[in-house]
């Protein structure tokens, strides 16, 4: 039986995708233990998500980010504290920095809501929706010191519907974020993803 994969979840507002993690750990049996849970904002409702379903929760602020460096070192402080073997950005609105990246080598996942290298940036929904495009996406990625350029996991496309609002393609992306964010978890639970030489992931 595959050992629960132990992550840290890193967060900053509603904190929909850990709930999808925390559901998809209770009714799928996703093997992965939610270790902790930081978030940037003392306000963001993940932290009640995280109580809820008994995550241990560090809740920062802007006066603690004056010095990013400083903040990252205290995160990967608690993380390590708690066991934590890969970090899990979902909705974090911070640009990690080296201080974690090294820390956690090609385990610092993040997800974003566009097909990279298309659309990067914190506004790609919006972007991808205004540039007219049919199809846009998500994509999983590992985070590394260029914004929005680490390895890539996973990819899901996503039509752009004629008619579409912008509200409806949103949703139609954080419907699929809920079930891929899972789904690359299980497979570094099982241990069938790596990056190789070429800075490509391999997925066995």
């Amino acid at each position: 039986m595959t050992s629960p994969l132990k992550i840290g979840v890193l967060l900053s507002g509603g904190g929909t995708n850990l709930q999808a993690i925390i559901d998809a750990v209770a009714n799928d049996g996703l093997p992965v233990d939610i270790v902790k849970v930081v978030s940037s904002r003392p306000d963001a409702y993940g932290i009640e998500r995280a109580r809820a379903a008994g995550i241990p929760v560090t809740a920062l602020n802007r006066e603690v980010y004056a010095d990013t460096q400083a903040a990252d070192a205290r995160i990967v402080a608690e993380l390590r504290e708690a066991g934590a073997e890969y970090v899990v950005m979902a909705g974090y609105m911070r640009k990690v920095t080296p201080v974690m990246l090294e820390a956690f080598p090609d385990r610092v996942l993040n997800l974003h809501p566009a097909l990279l290298p298309s659309f990067k940036g914190a506004h790609a929904i919006d972007d991808a929706y205004h540039t007219g495009v049919k199809v846009t996406g998500i994509t999983v990625h590992f985070a590394n010191e260029d914004y929005d350029k680490g390895p890539i996991v996973a990819q899901r496309a996503v039509e752009v519907r004629e008619g579409d609002a912008l509200e409806d393609l949103e949703a139609r992306i954080h419907e699929i974020e809920h079930v891929l964010y899972p789904e690359v978890l299980r497979l570094l639970a099982e241990g069938r993803v790596s990056v190789g030489e070429d800075r490509k992931v391999h997925i066995l």
